[in-house]
């Protein structure tokens, strides 16, 4: 039955996107600070979407035989995920807190605070005036520009996904390779691990934003801005090292 097959294929889709990347990674941070969310959702399920229809058309014999490609992707996916491993790193270092007023969820509704240890200094983004946040004091407050950032995280949500030759090899080659065990039914296995995408990333990024009162704190930022750079780091070793 196409139904069954399709399950099948919303099963195999969650397996290998439920495990914490850097994709999943990133959409969790936009998430949290309520940045460009759909933005990114969108970018990540509309890609997973295109691989998988690669996929099951048949383009994983095109990587099988020009191996190469894969190559180029391993070393750029992995100097993008050592730099973007630093940023990261240093964010941690110097993190900052969230403060939300209103529930509006795009730029107008959110404020960055950077804590006293960074010394005043905005990092680049626009001061306004010194506030303090619980028993916390913050040196400056400032407010991300609504323009000029967009850019940046379509680039990113892009080289995450498309630099990453672990994408291609599971949503292309090896989900290509199980929908064709299923005949004319390949496309509903290809259905299933799409819904299963954009299921995923709706969820993630929709469900972090209720994580968002917890990242008052800085610490709360340290961590996952820490964590972010060792998940960065080690998948970009395991790119180079296999």
């Amino acid at each position: 039955m196409p139904f069954a097959v399709m399950l099948q294929g919303l099963g195999f889709g969650l397996s290998f996107i439920l495990p914490i990347g850097a994709q999943n990674a990133f959409v969790l941070r936009q998430g949290i600070r309520r940045q460009h969310v759909g933005l990114v959702v969108a970018v990540c399920a509309a890609s997973d979407v295109i691989l998988i229809t690669l996929g099951v058309s048949g383009a994983g014999a095109v990587f099988t035989r020009f191996p190469e490609w894969l190559v180029v992707a391993k070393w750029a996916g992995a100097a993008f995920l050592l730099a973007y491993a630093v940023f990261a790193a240093r964010r941690a270092i110097r993190p900052g807190v969230l403060v939300v007023d209103g529930e509006d969820s795009g730029d107008e509704g959110r404020r960055e605070v950077r804590a006293a240890s960074d010394g005043g200094r905005a990092g680049g983004v626009l001061p306004t005036t010194a506030a303090s946040h619980g028993s916390a004091p913050v040196a400056t407050a400032v407010a991300a520009p609504a323009s000029g950032r967009v850019r940046a995280v379509l680039v990113t949500t892009l080289a995450l996904t498309w630099l990453n030759p672990h994408v291609y090899l599971d949503a292309v080659v090896l989900l290509g390779s199980l929908a064709s065990t299923h005949g004319e039914e390949a496309w509903a296995f290809g259905v299933g691990a799409s819904i299963a995408s954009i299921v995923w990333f709706s969820v993630l990024g929709a469900g972090s934003r209720l994580l968002s009162p917890l990242f008052a704190r800085p610490i709360a930022w340290r961590i996952v801005d820490g964590s972010i750079a060792v998940i960065m780091t080690v998948i970009a070793l395991n790119l180079l090292l296999h």
